[in-house]
């Protein structure tokens, strides 16, 4: 038990996350929506987390489950819940099912949903110009959010009582993938009310005294407002222009204001890290959607959540929702490298607290932790994928093991680096470039593990330790160096050791095996191979399989004499 709750103090890099005193890494992983509704249900389930080597488990507490009847709260399957996580060893991030779930109203209480006098809804215009009712409150009103304060407010009263000195609770997320859906603005008279209002001087003073700084995704929107910077007022078309980013800046605004206003409360009764997701526009630049629009979403606001925390909005969402830690985004349709470079902006903290569950996913996870300094990551739908099968299950077993030495190299900067290398596609077509990173005085070029045959995917982390010793973690992978130093005439391998792990929380390790000759193809590079290496018809084994899946390295160069 400590005294000391969870919380996110600065680094030289970003920031990380505490817990019982110690920096801790998140190896998540989220339930179904109905999994943890149920205690009896995750008692037949809690086994088989662990047996996946997840530490942390997001799932849902909704607002129709604690409070059923308007002013009466019940916790008691969120109780055994706690207890259950607890027993296992497993961390809890709670994700608050409120006002909004995936731009929907669904989990509200039954005296909310059917109350739309005192809960109004948000309006939109139909393909045939109508306006119709949807099925979301609109944020434009005083009454949602004041009630959903108060049940937040006891959620996390409660989660303190039972919690405080346990920390089996780590974060919460405050409501899940807001925005608007079907439309690119609430229309109904409130709305309209303050969509043809002055725009608030605290977003013109913001956007003005940090234009520099803002995303270029934001900027590039806002040409009008950039051409009366000095000398703008006016409603919100007068401003930004008659646009749908307009729209959609309009609505993030308001919707930043009203979660910030649930996570305020919350946070002055319990202050354990706060965060929102994001649903990602998946037709954006970075786009990975193979998906009809149907399933994947179209490219303007409303095809997604408009007002969302989308990286046209991020800084909206910063400046103004400043009760929650970080913004998070839900990264399963768009680039993964590009999506993690994004939710770094201005230096918030990364955690992906959903994405894809299968191999091409679990290899990405590197990427986030090792170049992005990542919390953590967290595949939906954990439990609903068998072990055996379960990728993550040898991802997540490998960073545990290494957990100290990413942990370490996160708080400094400059120091590690995060890769994957994907199935080759047809004709043998390399989908993934070559990596290259600088440490001190070496470079290092990143690339698939040599083989005879078929190479295979790969994924890894190096760390620089310091001088010219690296740590390398993963398979399917080689590193060859070069030194930077202009004299250097020659670069070279002095040791290659394979590590085993002698204590987890110190990070002790311990040399295996000494690599060389075919293992390092002959002195030219530190190779980390996959399981099961294809030698393809070479009739010599010179390359072995996976071992550990930790090496350590150490490089020299030489000048001319």
């Amino acid at each position: 038990m400590s005294s000391e709750i969870p919380h996110l103090p600065k680094t030289e890099t970003s920031q990380q996350l505490i817990v019982d005193g110690k920096p801790f890494l998140m190896l998540g992983g989220e339930l179904q929506n109905s999994s943890m509704t149920s205690a009896a249900f995750m008692e037949t389930v809690w086994a088989w987390l662990v047996d996946t080597n997840v530490n942390t488990v997001l799932g849902c507490v909704t607002w129709e489950q604690i409070e059923a009847v308007e002013g009466t709260f019940c916790f008691d399957e969120l109780d055994k819940v706690i207890q259950g996580a607890r027993r296992h060893g497993l961390r809890l991030v709670l994700l608050w099912f409120g006002s909004f779930k995936n731009g929907l109203s669904s989990y509200a209480p039954t005296w909310v949903k059917t109350n739309n006098k005192r809960f109004p809804r948000a309006k939109l215009c139909n393909a045939g110009g109508k306006l119709e009712m949807a099925d979301v409150l609109s944020i434009f009103d005083s009454e949602a959010p004041m009630a959903d304060s108060k049940a937040f407010a006891a959620l996390m009263q409660h989660v303190k009582e039972v919690d405080e000195h346990h920390s089996t609770v780590i974060m919460v997320q405050v409501e899940n993938e807001v925005g608007l859906l079907g439309d690119s603005r609430d229309r109904n008279q409130s709305a309209n009310d303050h969509f043809t209002s002055a725009v608030p001087e605290s977003l013109l003073k913001f956007l003005n005294e940090n234009w520099d700084i803002l995303h270029p995704k934001l900027r590039s929107h806002l040409h009008q407002f950039k051409a009366k910077i000095y000398s703008v007022s006016g409603s919100w078309v007068e401003v930004f222009g008659d646009n749908d980013f307009t729209d959609e800046l309009f609505m993030a605004y308001h919707y930043a204001l009203y979660v910030d206003s649930i996570a305020s409360v919350g946070k002055s009764i319990f202050p354990v890290p706060m965060f929102i997701n994001v649903w990602q526009n998946y037709s954006d630049e970075d786009s990975e959607n193979p998906f009809p629009a149907i399933v994947g979403g179209g490219g303007k606001p409303g095809d997604y959540p408009s007002g969302g925390g989308v990286i046209g909005v991020l800084d909206i969402w910063q400046e103004f929702a400043k009760s929650l830690d970080f913004v998070a985004p839900d990264v399963y349709l768009n680039e993964y490298s590009s999506s993690c470079a994004n939710y770094r902006h201005r230096n918030q903290p990364l955690f992906i607290p959903e994405q894809r569950r299968d191999d091409f996913g679990a290899r990405r996870i590197w990427n986030a932790f090792g170049t992005h300094q990542a919390l953590g990551t967290a595949p939906f739908g954990i439990d609903t994928i068998d072990v055996t099968s379960n990728p993550f299950k040898k991802h997540y077993r490998l960073l545990a093991q290494t957990t100290h030495h990413i942990l370490a190299a996160q708080r400094r900067l400059g120091s590690m680096c995060g890769f994957f290398f994907d199935e080759l596609l047809e004709r043998g077509k390399d989908p993934t470039p070559l990596f290259s990173a600088a440490f001190g005085d070496w470079k290092l070029f990143i690339g698939r593990s040599f083989v005879f045959g078929k190479p295979s995917p790969g994924f890894g982390i190096v760390i620089h330790l310091d001088g010219a010793k690296f740590l390398l973690i993963g398979e399917g992978f080689q590193v060859k160096f070069q030194s930077l130093k202009e004299t250097s005439a020659f670069t070279g391998i002095l040791s290659f050791v394979e590590k085993e792990v002698v204590d987890i929380d110190t990070g002790e390790l311990r040399t295996l095996r000494m690599l060389n000759g075919d293992e390092t193809r002959s002195g030219s590079a530190a190779v980390m191979p996959s399981e099961n290496p294809d030698y393809g018809d070479f009739p010599i084994s010179i390359t072995i399989p996976a071992g550990t899946g930790i090496a350590e390295c150490e490089v020299y160069a030489l000048e001319e004499a």
